[in-house]
């Protein structure tokens, strides 16, 4: 039985077969600003990077997950955890989902079990995401599930001749004895 599942979706751990879809994602230019991206992937360097994919998020300090379908069971997306630091309990968070399947509700269902997962299997204190301004699908799906802005970072990325501001935002668990399933909530709302 797969813990990290909802309705509609499930998460599970990269696997060879994911070659393709993650070469298709990784070099789809749309998804370029978000990750800071400036060249294409090899399937080469892709295939050593799914070989590798299962080392400890101790060790990597980082996490990629599969966001697949649960009828189909097709890939649809990704969601990572990155700078993971457990001294200070704290990680970035980023959700891709393929252009297809987005508006059918999948990256918020996704979003509210994977945080659910960070703050009780990971016992992370908080999360963050960097979100650029003209994002504002992301920026409505991080509200949505919790998150506050609590910064810019003005002119912060050049794009295409361009600067663009990234905006912060953060997740806080707070004292999870008090919140069901240790599922917690920022406490400026």
């Amino acid at each position: 039985m797969m813990v990290l599942q909802g309705r509609h979706i499930a998460l599970r751990a990269l696997e060879p077969e994911d070659l393709q879809f993650l070469f298709q994602t990784e070099n789809n230019v749309r998804f370029w600003e978000m990750s800071h991206t400036q060249v294409p992937f090899s399937k080469h360097i892709l295939k050593r990077y799914l070989e590798n994919a299962h080392q400890d998020i101790y060790e990597s300090k980082q996490l990629r997950l599969m966001i697949v379908e649960r009828e189909r069971e097709q890939p649809v997306g990704m969601i990572d955890i990155f700078d993971f630091n457990p001294q200070h309990q704290r990680a970035g968070i980023g959700i891709v989902i393929e252009e297809t399947y987005q508006g059918k509700g999948y990256a918020f269902e996704v979003l509210q079990i994977f945080i659910d997962y960070c703050f009780s299997h990971l016992n992370l204190h908080q999360l963050y995401a960097n979100i650029m301004r003209d994002n504002l699908k992301s920026i409505a799906l991080f509200k949505k599930v919790g998150f506050s802005f609590v910064g810019e970072k003005k002119d912060w990325l050049y794009i295409r001749g361009k600067y663009k501001s990234e905006l912060l935002f953060q997740l806080i668990c707070q004292d999870q004895i008090k919140k069901p399933k240790n599922r917690c909530t920022d406490e400026y709302d």
